[in-house]
This record gives C-alpha cells, structure tokens and sequence, in this order.
C-alpha cells in the first residue's frame, strides 16, 4: 500500500512498530474522561481541571491492572492558552504515570457536537448518553481556510512539547475520521465533511511527523471493510497506509471482535483495540478481553467511571432519553463514583487477566 503522506519524517516500518510493541506490557485501559466532566473542555480547561479526581479515579484504574488511558484533547484548548495546557497536561501525566499508566493521546474527533465552545459548559441532558461531547475541530475549524493553520500550530505544539516524553504511549491523531458525528447534530455538520477530513488526515500526520516523536501515531479504524482494498473507502486507506500501529473500534459480540482483529493481522503491525465494551450492543469485558489477550491485541474500553458523560446510558437515549427509568444494564463505564464496580466479576477478571490479582 503506497502511503499517502507529505514528504518528510517516514511511517515507521513494521519491523519498528513491532520492536516497540514487544517492549510494551499487554495494553489494557480505558477511555478516560473524569466523572466531574462533561467532555474535553471541562477535562483541561483551567477552571474544571481536577487533578485530585484524576488522581483518585486513576488509582481506581491502577488496582485493576489496567496500564493506559485513552485521553481526549481539543484544538481549541491549545489556540486559548497554549502554555496553560501544556502545564495541565504535563500534570495529567504525571498523575498518571504516578498510577503506572501511559496514555494514548488523541488530537481531533469527528464525534458529537460539531460547534465546540471554550468556557462553562452545558450540563449534561437528562437521560441522554454523551450530550456534552464536541468535536475537535468541528464545523468552523473543517470550512474554514483560514482555520488550517490554526490546526497545524496545535498539533506540531503538542505533539513538539511531549514527542520526547516516556509517560506519553501513543498519539491517536483522529478519532473516527469519517464518523458523520451523531446524535442530533445533523443539520449543523459540513455537507462534505468526511471529503475535508479525508483532505486534512494526511497533513495531520505528516504535522506530527515532523516533529519527531519517539511515540507511535494512529488513527482507529472502526467502520466498513479493512481487509479488502478494493472496497476500502477513502478513510480507511489513509488510516491503514499512515498508522504505525493499527488501532481499531469494536462494539460487537465477541465472534465479531475476532472476525475483526483477524482481518487487521495482515498489516503485520500491532493491534490495539482503542474502543469497545458496550454490554447491552453485545460488547462485554467476558467475551472481549479474553479474546484480546489471545491474540495479544491491547484493549481500551469505553468509560472507567459513570459520570457526566452519562456513558452508561445507551445510544438510543438520544432517541428516547432514560428519565423515567433506567437501561437495564449499563451501557459503558466499570466504576461507580464511590469507587465501587458496576459489576464485580468484572473488575476481578480484568486484574485477572492482567496478573494484576496474583500481585
């Protein structure tokens, strides 16, 4: 497959994002968001970040053996106070790496609300699963040309200031690139979005490139066929072609789940799973991680702790909001806010299988 990005600082090659993957511990986490946040803003702003929070929920993380968080950032973060972020994300890693936990950063999300807007927030809607979540650009950031520089100077920024950090696992430059965003968002989305993304995708990894960083780049796949070049889309060639490791999505059941790791093991790369575990789709931590472990993919799941995200509520709460009763299982999440497991045959068998219970 010819890579498609810019001239400059080359993919690693399979048999370098494979040496690095044989020096990593099995790669078991969550998608972390803390539970007093409604999303990435409320996460790293000055006025919200809560490092005693993300201190006490990462231990909750580190007691079950899981060693990396997935964590969310947001251009806009960086355009308002460049040394500002910097200083709250050096302070997240090093909570972090307090706990033993290498996060994988992600740079920009074609998810949810495509208007994001510094400053307080929204509270979250009641009954509704993630309706505080915005994307990174968005909208402006995608139509807008005079924005495009604004994008670069963030990712060359972020990236430059930890290309060199040890604490730092991995830079996941675009979360499900092509997703058309989402909830009810509709009719405030770029008309040909997933064209200006598929135009930026190459350039934001050429952009973190060029900076040198000793840390893997991504993009999860997590949609269509990625066995089969002839019926690849766009998204997905460029996904495939640019990562140094291969990172994918799934909220299937487990025979899905293993359909899918098998048809990524011919790009004969490392193969982390950065999203799964949605027990009412069929997703579950029972029938996915053993699976993962098989095959020694890395498992990031979605949500470690319920909270304003309200992630443990399903997709279809967009539909029709869970007010006057709840979902009968949890959708996402592993923690309640007082420490304690949704369910605990889970949270046993995660230390389980990750030799953390045998410690």
């Amino acid at each position: 497959m010819v890579s498609m990005q810019a001239a400059g600082p080359a993919r690693w090659t399979e048999v370098k994002a494979n040496a690095w993957y044989a020096e990593q511990p099995w790669l078991v986490g969550a998608n972390y968001v803390p539970s007093d946040a409604i999303n990435q803003f409320e996460m790293f702003q000055a006025a919200t970040f809560n490092p005693a929070l993300n201190d006490r929920e990462l231990g909750l993380a580190e007691g079950i053996g899981m060693n990396t968080m997935r964590v969310f950032l947001q251009d806009q973060l960086w355009e308002q106070d460049p040394e500002g972020f910097k200083t709250r994300l050096d302070a997240f890693l090093a909570i972090a790496a307090r706990h033993h936990i290498r996060p994988l950063l992600v740079l920009f999300d074609s998810c949810w609300d495509p208007e994001p807007r510094l400053g307080p927030q929204h509270p979250p809607i009641p009954g509704v699963h993630n309706s505080g979540w915005v994307q990174s650009p968005g909208t402006k950031g995608l139509t807008d040309p005079a924005y495009e520089p604004k994008l670069e100077a963030y990712v060359k920024g972020v990236v430059g200031a930890f290309a060199n950090d040890d604490r730092v696992l991995g830079w996941d430059v675009w979360n499900e690139a092509d997703n058309e965003g989402g909830g009810n968002y509709h009719a405030l989305e770029a008309k040909d979005k997933v064209a200006r993304v598929e135009r930026l995708l190459p350039m934001v990894f050429a952009w973190a490139r060029s900076v040198h960083p000793v840390q893997p780049l991504t993009s999860g796949v997590w949609t269509g066929n990625w066995s089969d070049p002839a019926k690849e889309s766009r998204t997905v060639k460029i996904q495939l072609a640019e990562s140094d490791v291969i990172t994918f999505h799934n909220y299937g059941w487990p025979e899905e789940f293993e359909a899918r790791i098998k048809e990524l093991q011919a790009q004969h790369r490392p193969i982390i799973c950065t999203e799964y575990m949605a027990r009412g789709a069929g997703s579950t931590f029972d029938g996915s991680l053993p699976i993962a472990k098989k095959y020694h993919v890395g498992a990031i799941n979605w949500g470690l702790v319920a909270g304003k995200t309200q992630t443990y509520l399903p997709w279809d709460s967009w539909q029709r909001p869970y007010v006057l009763q709840q979902p009968a299982v949890w959708f996402h999440d592993v923690f309640r806010q007082d420490g304690t497991p949704y369910r605990q045959h889970e949270a046993d068998l995660i230390r389980e299988l990750t030799g953390r219970g045998s410690r």
